[in-house]
Formats: structure tokens, sequence, C-alpha cells
């Protein structure tokens, strides 16, 4: 604890984003360049080193937040990302996409701004990769034993390091044609530049992992000869079917999955193509979804240039500060948040009928209608109640050339045909069920991430993997010396 007054002496200053009328312009990430270093060590400051800290349970990580908030303090910085990396294989991406329950959990925030956990982090984390303190890890001998991860999102990517650091030879196989599922064509550029992804994987190659793209396992590769190849395999496919909105005029021309819109955008910031087939460019659009997924396509379809853009939240707005009573420290509250997209869309105005932000709290879509030719022309809802009850007098119409449905993925999509070739038992719900060692019922073939808990955030995914390549580990060698940060039954603190 560099400084014992410093939480009360120092105010919470957050990493300032760039000018929306500059940053619109573009596809960069959000934040003022070299902007975060002259801040941070004043706010690692902050940090009251708990005596416990509940910041560690917040995270599922385990993350030595107190640790590397005390070393980044006094500029040491190399100790400080050693401190990160001992819990966390890809802190770059955690620190610019998570939404740091962390901070929700930490004791200053009981009646304080708690520590900006998450920009210390990214600031370790930038620090190690410009520094050299993130170097290739490669084991010192080979076990002889085989892993296939399938999916190279950040489960298959955590898990996969972590075994081959263990000195297994591991091969990742990947169904798109570039490798980190969602984190590449699922995250928009401004919210995380792809060379941080990038600069990881080749840390990856260069320890031993092998990669396979454009490899879809139960199509290109039978799932049952693939595990007759390896000693195990460990499926991290993620939650990729995602949820419909069944009502009239959803097969119009013009509504779409957020998740057939964001790859497109993503594609033309990586050179396929010059524009996408999907462009909300001169476009109504309205996004169906109020979480994060919603979100990323407000901020893409402000940067295509739509003429206008309305968020739907089917939940009332929140209120500003934590509700003690309903979700008391140190849970993470459902509290008002102004993302950068949402700060773009009200300072440029773009959706004159709903709130300042963009978003229409309170909203149920009740049909679609089109024109004659079969497109979509405008969005039908209501206001409804705490028990999404419509509430008399309250519907209305937006206009809207493009719909956006953002609704979320209920779990592993069976198109592909692996979980059917391999037999495996699903939860009814639609995620595939595993045991205590997160083991699958076909015996070493293992699951964990979303495919398995369901839709969660990156820490779990990244927690999850490092747990299931423990498990795998120990089931190729008897024992194993990895961490296993969370179990397979584990969920966030919740009342």
């Amino acid at each position: 604890m560099a400084d014992p007054k410093g939480f009360m002496t120092t105010p919470r200053e957050e990493w300032p984003r760039r000018p929306v009328e500059e940053r619109v312009r573009d596809w960069d990430e959000v934040y003022v360049p070299g902007a975060l270093l002259p801040i941070v060590n004043r706010q690692a400051d902050r940090c009251m080193d708990c005596g416990v800290p509940f910041c560690h349970e917040a995270c599922p990580l385990g993350n030595l937040i107190p640790e590397w908030n005390d070393l980044v303090s006094r500029d040491d910085w190399r100790a400080a990302a050693d401190r990160l990396h001992a819990t966390n294989n890809f802190p770059e991406f955690t620190g610019r996409l998570c939404p740091a329950p962390c901070e929700a959990g930490c004791v200053l925030a009981i009646n304080q701004p708690a520590v900006t956990i998450k920009n210390v982090e990214v600031a370790i984390a930038d620090r190690a990769w410009s520094d050299g303190f993130a170097p290739p890890r490669p084991p010192d001998r080979l076990s002889g034993r085989t892993v296939a991860v399938i999916g190279s999102g950040p489960t298959g990517l955590a898990a996969a390091q972590q075994l081959t650091r263990a000195g297994h030879t591991v091969a990742v196989y990947e169904r798109d044609d570039r490798l980190g599922g969602l984190m590449r064509y699922g995250i928009p550029e401004f919210k995380m530049e792809k060379r941080h992804l990038e600069r990881r994987l080749e840390q990856m190659r260069a320890e031993g992992t092998k990669f396979r793209t454009s490899t879809t396992v139960g199509q290109d590769v039978g799932a049952a000869d693939l595990r007759a190849r390896y000693d195990a395999v460990v499926i991290a496919t993620g939650a990729t079917a995602w949820r419909e909105l069944p009502v009239p005029g959803r097969e119009l021309t013009g509504v779409h999955q957020a998740m057939e819109y964001l790859p497109l955008a993503n594609r033309v910031c990586e050179g396929d193509l010059s524009a996408s087939p999907l462009s909300a460019a001169g476009k109504h659009v309205v996004i169906v979804g109020g979480g994060d997924t919603g979100a990323d396509c407000l901020g893409t379809a402000v940067r295509e240039g739509a003429a206008s853009v309305t968020q739907l939240d089917i939940y009332a707005q929140p209120d500003a500060e934590r509700d003690e009573d309903a979700e008391p420290w140190p849970t993470y509250p459902k509290i008002y948040r102004l993302s950068a997209a949402h700060e773009e869309a009200r300072d440029l105005e773009t959706a004159p009928a709903a709130h300042a932000d963009a978003r229409l709290f309170a909203a149920s879509t009740l049909h679609f209608e089109g024109d004659a030719d079969g497109r979509v022309r405008s969005l039908h809802l209501v206001e409804v109640d705490a028990g999404r009850r419509p509430l008399d007098g309250s519907d209305r119409s937006l206009p809207a050339d493009l719909v956006l449905l953002a609704l979320g993925f209920s779990g592993p999509d069976r198109k592909d045909g692996l979980i059917d070739q391999l037999g495996l038992a699903m939860a009814p719900r639609g995620t595939i069920t595993r045991d205590a060692d997160f083991a699958t019922s076909a015996r070493g073939v293992f699951v964990a991430g979303d495919a398995a808990r369901g839709q969660s955030l990156i820490v779990w995914a990244i927690a999850e993997g490092r747990a299931v390549a423990a498990a795998v580990d120990r089931y190729l060698t008897g024992s194993s010396q990895l961490p296993a940060p969370i179990g397979p039954y584990d969920r966030p603190m919740v009342v």
C-alpha cells in the first residue's frame, strides 16, 4: 500500500475517451492513446490493500488485484506484469472487454467510487508487451500426449496455452478463417483492435500451439475421427445458437441477427470487404436487445452512417446508484451505465424518438411491417411494466429499414454435427452437460466455457479455460500443477 491515504485524497479518474466527433469517423479504439499511463499510478494508489479483498471473489480468475495495484503505484511494472499473468492469460482482452465485476466488489465501492481496476489491468498488460515482459513460454520438455481444442475463443485459447505450457502437444480447431471466435468477428474494432489478439496468437505459436483454421469439426473433420487421433479433446465452441424473436413480420428482408451483422463489419476492418452487405448507411436502424451486443451494433451502425439508430431494452431504465436492498455490495448491480456507443448516440442524437442515449426502456416488440417487396419498413412496439405486461395506449411504431436482433444465445449450435457425432448428453437449457472434472459423457472429451456454462463474461470464459486445462492435464498424467480458479458449478455472486 504505497499511499495509505490515497483512497481519501485522490478521486477516481478513468481513461479518457476521444471526442465523439473524432472517433465515429474511424474504427480505432475509443480511448485517447497514451492518456492512461499518466493517471494510472495515482489510481492504483487508491487501492486500500484490504485485509479481505472482495475484488478477488468478484473476479472468477482470482486476480491478485491489491498486489499489482501496489506494484504499479511503485512503478515496478515487471513485477506487476508477473502477478497479473499469474492468474490471467489475456489481461489485454479482459482489460478492454470485461464489465469489471471486480470493481463492483471493491471494498472502496461500499461508499465511494471504486478503484479503476480495469484501467490498471490494461495499463499493466500494454506495458508488459511494450517493455518485453510477455515473452513466449514454451515447455522445457514434451509429455508425448496430444490434445485437440475445438474453438479459438477466450476459453479455447486459455485452455490451449495452459496445456501447451504444461508440455502437451495442442492443436486448436477453428471453423472461421481467422482465429479468435467472437473476439475476432463479434467484438467491434473500436472496442478492441485486433492487433492485440494477433500479438497473443503469435506468442502461442512461438510456444508450440498449432492452429487449424477453416475447419469445422463434425463436417470437415469427423468428431469421432478427431477423438480417435488425440488423447483428449476440449470442446470450447461457445454458445452461438442465437435466440429468436417469433413475432409477425420476422421473415421480412432486413431483419437480421446481430451476429449476422457484426461479423461483416469486422470483415470490412480486416480488409476482406470494401463495404458490408448489411451496412446501416443511410438506414433507419432498430436494435432489439439492451445488452452489450446491442451496444456493439449501435456503435457499428453509427460509424456506418445510419440515418437513425434506436435500441430497445425490455427492462425499465435502472437507477444510477446501486439498490442496496435488491443488489447489495459486493454483487454486480444493474445500474444505468453509459457505454462509449451510447455516449456517441447521445451526442449525435441518433434516435429522436428515444431517450437521450438512443435507448427505449421497457419496450417490447409487437410486430414488423414491410413494403410490397417484402422489406421491413417499421417496427411496432408497446411499453411494458415490470412483469412485461403491455401498458394500454402505449403502442407506437418506429421507422425501420434494418432491424438487428441482439437477444443473446441459448447454447452451442448443433448444426455442425459435433454434439450428435460424439453422443454428448445435453442439459434441458441447451448446454452440454459435464461432471465435476469438466468431463462430458464421452470418455476423454471435456467441455468448458459458454458451451457448458451458458452465455457469460470473458473473465468466466478464461477462468473456464484455465480450469479445464488443469482437469485435462490431470486426466492425462494423473496429477496437475496447473491452477484451477473455478469449478464447473461455480456461479457469480448474487443475492
